[in-house]
């Protein structure tokens, strides 16, 4: 069973600010944890690619937002030449909550404490639908993702890991 509340109170402020305030009661809240892409796939009942990950790197030492497909991996050495870094490494717990005030698994793809550079792989334009986390992890919410991309302010770039 889900409900259509439960966005964290930061995120449902971030959609206010955007004009989205519709989309906070297409929020929905499961019992179950939402917090990896599986999760959030079964909860949902779409394929893992319909979900957008929030995943946070550190380019030379500099936060930075990647949105992923749920069913791809970040390639961090496309990530690294896409931003012309000398080192991309996986942020870790605190870094992620101090850049974007939310824990890992309930990571937004907008709506973040502090301003950072968004990459959106490219993949995600492949869907008409996905979904996203709202802010915890029991919370998701559906957006086209060419508007996700666009509230995102992300680049769209091909960083996903090439399958042989």
């Amino acid at each position: 069973m889900t409900t259509t509340t439960g966005a964290h109170p930061r995120f449902a402020e971030a959609l206010r600010e955007l004009g989205l305030d519709d989309l906070n009661a297409r929020v929905r809240r499961f019992p179950e944890a939402t917090r990896t892409a599986a999760e959030a796939a079964a909860a949902i009942g779409c394929e893992p690619s319909r979900i957008c990950k929030s995943l946070i790197f550190a380019a030379d030492g500099v936060p930075v937002l990647v949105l992923m497909d749920g069913a791809s991996r970040v390639d961090v050495e496309r990530v690294r030449e896409e931003l012309g870094a000398a080192r991309v490494t996986r942020a870790d717990a605190a870094v992620v909550r101090e850049t974007t005030g939310y824990a890992i698994g309930g990571v937004p793809p907008f709506g973040h404490r502090t301003r950072t550079r968004v990459l959106a792989d490219r993949g995600l334009l492949a869907h008409d639908v996905v979904w996203a986390a709202a802010g915890t992890p029991y919370t998701v919410f559906p957006m086209a993702p060419d508007a996700l991309v666009a509230h995102a302010a992300a680049t769209v770039v091909d960083v996903r890991e090439r399958t042989a």
